[in-house]
């Protein structure tokens, strides 16, 4: 009975659940950021340049095939997913932490050295790190 009761431990533990809620939403944006690539921003690209897909381009060398159009499908496809990210998530995030996130109130009780620019008690009639006296 031990064993089962450290398992229920172990599963019950708030690292395991939130990496499991984690790993499911994760999964679930994946698929939207995906279909949004796919679904809307490839078929702009397509229309903007008049070229649906690129996996049709290739070269031949020696009887080599080489599937070059396929690498730009996947390249185009990466920086879409990046650019998707970066504008649609992490740009917003940022401005959200940034109006959320206040500075600090200035502490009153000291000042900064003008000679070596060191923190020092606002009392204080010399420098302690430098030495130099402060006014």
């Amino acid at each position: 009975m031990g064993i089962i009761k450290e398992f229920k431990q172990f599963l019950l533990r708030g690292n395991v659940v939130d990496l499991a809620v984690g790993v499911v939403i994760g999964a679930a944006f994946g698929a939207v950021v995906t279909a949004l690539v796919k679904d809307f921003l490839t078929p702009l690209i397509a229309a903007i340049a008049k070229v649906p897909d690129f996996s049709g381009l290739f070269f031949t060398i020696n009887d080599s095939k080489f599937l070059y159009g396929e690498f730009i499908n996947a390249l185009i496809s990466f920086l879409l997913v990046a650019a998707t990210i970066f504008f649609f998530v992490i740009k917003p995030i940022n401005l959200l932490i940034s109006r959320v996130r206040k500075e600090p109130p200035a502490d009153s009780t000291t000042k900064k050295c003008p000679e070596c620019l060191s923190e020092i008690p606002i009392q204080a009639k010399r420098c302690s790190h430098c030495t130099q006296l402060v006014a």
